[in-house]
Parts: structure tokens; sequence; C-alpha cells
């Protein structure tokens, strides 16, 4: 069974405090791009902000081997929702404002704003590799490409590691390493980019009888 770490860790939703250092953080260190790298990741900005809605089956793999699967739901920018299939008894709801984890089995709500997450990059508005988040791993091989990143002014959140596909550019998997250095992987197994999703899936309605609730 997936704890609420784990399933939080999915998007680096982490609902403990980041542990700070007594000394200052040093900034992450930019990977070094040839000209046609830079190229390559402008073109990957570009086809990641053209994402305007997703639906998509996907497995989730901890680093301790635990797997969950389920049915994930986005639109930018703000919105996204993940089911998970039994026996995991969560359900995830970004509605554009504050994110609400609900666990089925404990009856808890746990809610928190969408920009206090690491990963909040994936629902903006605007996504950009450069800026708030600095790029400090490029890797392109035959058919894939993987991009690690981490918050230039935080990054003790962790890091991220997209990986796409690029015949087709598309992406197809993420990575998160949160502040404990536990590891997230998401992998979308049929991915539908352009899906008409429903409105109503990303309105929170606190699910839990009313005896239950604080």
């Amino acid at each position: 069974m997936l704890t609420r770490r784990t399933v939080i860790g999915a998007l680096a939703l982490s609902l403990a405090p980041i542990a700070r250092a007594l000394a200052a953080t040093p900034p992450p260190k930019p990977a070094a791009l040839s000209t046609a790298q830079q190229a390559e990741v402008a073109q990957i900005e570009e086809y990641l902000n053209g994402i305007h809605t997703l639906a998509s089956a996907f497995e989730q793999v901890s680093g301790e081997g635990s797997l969950a699967t389920g049915k994930l739901y986005l639109s930018r920018p703000g919105r996204m929702r993940f089911e998970y299939d039994a026996p995991v008894p969560i359900l995830l709801v970004a509605d554009g404002r504050d994110i609400h984890y609900y666990d089925r089995e404990l009856q808890q709500v746990t809610d928190m704003r969408i920009e206090s997450t690491p990963a909040a990059f994936l629902l903006r508005d605007r996504i950009a590799l450069t800026g708030g988040v600095t790029l400090t791993r490029y890797e392109h091989q035959p058919g894939v490409i993987r991009l690690t990143f981490a918050e230039t002014q935080e990054p003790d959140q962790g890091s991220v590691t997209l990986t796409l596909t690029d015949r087709p550019l598309e992406l197809r998997q993420w990575t998160v390493v949160d502040v404990q250095q536990k590891r997230i992987t998401i992998t979308l197994t049929d991915p539908h980019y352009g899906a008409a999703v429903d409105p109503r899936l990303f309105q929170w309605t606190d699910p839990r009888p009313s005896e239950t609730k604080h």
C-alpha cells in the first residue's frame, strides 16, 4: 500500500515542511548546453506550453518498488486530477488554486496552495525551463530526451526529470526526487493530448460525510 508521502510525491507535493539547512543552499548548477541543445530545449518548452489538456492512464513506481495505477486528467493552467485504482484509497484534485488530497480510507482531506508545491510549473499558465527553474542535466539519446531541473531559488525542494520521446516529441514520464531523496516515477501509459476533459473533474466538493469534517 502506498503511503501518503509516496502518493503526494507523484507531483512533488510534499506535505511535510521543507527542511532548511543552517547555511543557505547553493543555487543549482546549470547544465552546459551546446547551441543545438539550447534550440532543442526551446522546442521542448514550446511543446510543453502547447499541452492544454491531457487524459491518460498511468503507472506510478516509488523508489522502494511500490506500484500503483490510475487515471489522470490535466487542464492547464492550474487543474489536474489523479484517480488511483483500488486498493489505493487516494484522490488528488488541483482546482486552479488549491490542491486537495483525499484519503477515503482515513476520511481525511488535506489542502495546500498550488504555488507552494515544487512541481507547480506543470500547472502554470506559461511553462519556462529557464529563470524560475534551472536545467541541471540534459540528455538526448536515440528516441528519448531527458531533462532534469530544480527550482532556482529553492533548490532544496528537490528535482524533477521529464522524459520525452523525440519522434514525435511527446511527454511520456516524469520522475520526482523530493527533499528527502525519495524517488517517484509516473509513466503515462495511454496519453491523449488535446482530449476533451470535463471541467467538472476539477471542481472540488468535500466528499466526506458531514460528521467527519473538521
